[in-house]
């Protein structure tokens, strides 16, 4: 009879869910699951070549016919759905691909930036 009753320790520590607690859970875990969209899709294997053809591509009219900022949010939805499976060499090197790319698209911005970079340093 004692077994189906939950300690104290055992609350503390979060084992035990409540069965919304549970919902929530899984659905954090599973929130691409609602995308729908299924327009453009990049070539196979792009993500894992370096920065510099990661941009040039995504930014390519066959690959993003709406532009590169179509790009950049591939890039970004892909970053996001790697999560804590990249890499903290592939994720600097996705960052840095995003960054060229964010430049294609703000390129008044970027030029911006640079110069104030170029003063600090």
């Amino acid at each position: 009879m004692a077994s189906h009753l939950l300690s104290a320790a055992t609350l503390r520590r979060g084992v035990v869910m409540t069965k919304a607690a549970r919902q929530s859970s899984s659905t954090k875990k599973r929130w691409v699951k609602d995308v729908k969209t299924d327009s453009t899709h990049p070539p196979e294997g792009l993500f894992t070549k370096d920065p510099e053809t990661i941009a040039r591509t995504l930014a390519s009219k066959k690959v993003s016919p709406k532009g590169p900022a179509s790009g950049l949010r591939m890039l970004t939805y892909f970053i996001n759905r790697g999560g804590k499976g990249l890499s903290a060499s592939r994720r600097k090197e996705l960052e840095k691909a995003k960054e060229l790319l964010s430049e294609r698209v703000h390129p008044e911005e970027a030029s911006t930036h640079r110069k104030a970079h170029k003063r600090s340093a």
